[in-house]
């Protein structure tokens, strides 16, 4: 089952966090080689994606915040778009658009950043919004300080850490098609709690970026963890072996029902909403061409279907819900 340890480093300014995602990843795996055409993701898409899926789920487990956490990662190679989605009670989604050949061996810049023109993006979207407020958005390049092509997902969000909340981090993923897994280890901030809207970007913490010891010692212990280690060991093995000489405070884990798992968040309604965005004009001419709507969702395979009396409902008044039809799968 997946899983998602807390822990602390006693007396030092060092806190960490362990993620292993298994029906909760296969799940995302499953929905997307049954309701996809092409198929199964190759693998390199598949190893990405699923890295994706652990970044997330450790930076929304590492903040205090009410909404929805979304990485995304789109540039001007083969994969146009890679999407994660996850809650605050961590149900997640994910899905990658694929255009073009993908090489078995491809690097991350072969992936979505040929050009040196792809992007990270992080999200948070509040559950609930204030009259005016937006989601807050950071966006990061995939190169480096030199503009060097940066080939591992860990290095570009380290660099996005880096950024928002000017604390050191250091981040080890993994993914097959069984497991999605990572570790985070972060050093803490020089006062109040952490989150990634920048709210502590502060003088105290730039000045101890690169510099506080206790947590060089365990970004080095943490960076000697191997991808077969964390991908197949079990969480005791992992904690043990890289900080045995350490003194942890663990927290209680979150598993079984307060684990991470699939959830999607479409519904018929907000499907509606996007087909009232089309407008009248544009909606008749899809059913004059095909005789209804279909949109399926990409995250989850659902079909959703509108015949010409749901799509005249939709119109009939602004804001409007359509009748409750099954969606199909």
């Amino acid at each position: 089952m997946s899983e998602i340890h807390k822990f602390l480093f006693d007396g030092l300014p060092v806190r960490g966090v362990l993620v292993r995602l298994t029906d909760a990843w296969t799940e995302v795996l499953r929905r997307h080689a049954s309701g996809s055409a092409a198929g199964a993701y190759p693998l390199p898409v598949q190893n990405m994606l699923g890295e994706m899926v652990a970044a997330a789920t450790l930076m929304q487990s590492n903040i205090k915040f009410n909404g929805s956490l979304i990485l995304q990662i789109f540039g001007d190679g083969p994969v146009k778009l890679a999407v994660v989605e996850v809650q605050p009670d961590f149900g997640l989604r994910a899905t990658a658009t694929v255009i073009g050949d993908i090489a078995a061996d491809a690097s991350l810049s072969e992936l979505v950043n040929v050009n040196n023109e792809g992007k990270c993006a992080i999200t948070l979207d509040p559950k609930t919004r204030f009259p005016g407020q937006q989601p807050y958005q950071g966006v990061v390049p995939l190169f480096g300080d030199e503009r060097e092509k940066l080939e591992k997902l860990s290095e570009v969000l380290e660099h996005y850490m880096l950024q928002s909340e000017q604390l050191d981090t250091t981040l080890v993923l993994a993914a097959d098609d069984k497991v999605a897994a990572g570790l985070l280890i972060q050093r803490l901030p020089m006062a109040g709690s952490g989150n990634l809207a920048g709210s502590l970007v502060s003088q105290a913490n730039e000045d101890e970026i690169g510099i506080n010891e206790h947590y060089n010692r365990i970004a080095i212990l943490a960076s000697t963890l191997k991808r077969e280690e964390l991908l197949t060991l079990d969480v005791e093995t992992v904690l043990r072996r890289l900080f045995w000489e350490e003194t942890l405070t663990r927290f209680e884990p979150l598993a079984g029902e307060a684990a991470p798992r699939f959830s999607c968040t479409c519904s018929r309604e907000r499907v509606s909403k996007m087909i009232f965005g089309l407008g009248l004009e544009e909606a008749q001419s899809i059913l004059a061409e095909r005789g209804d709507i279909e949109v399926g969702c990409e995250f989850c395979g659902l079909q959703y279907h509108f015949d010409p009396i749901d799509v005249a409902q939709i119109f009939r008044v602004t804001g409007d819900l359509p009748p409750s039809s099954e969606a199909v799968q």
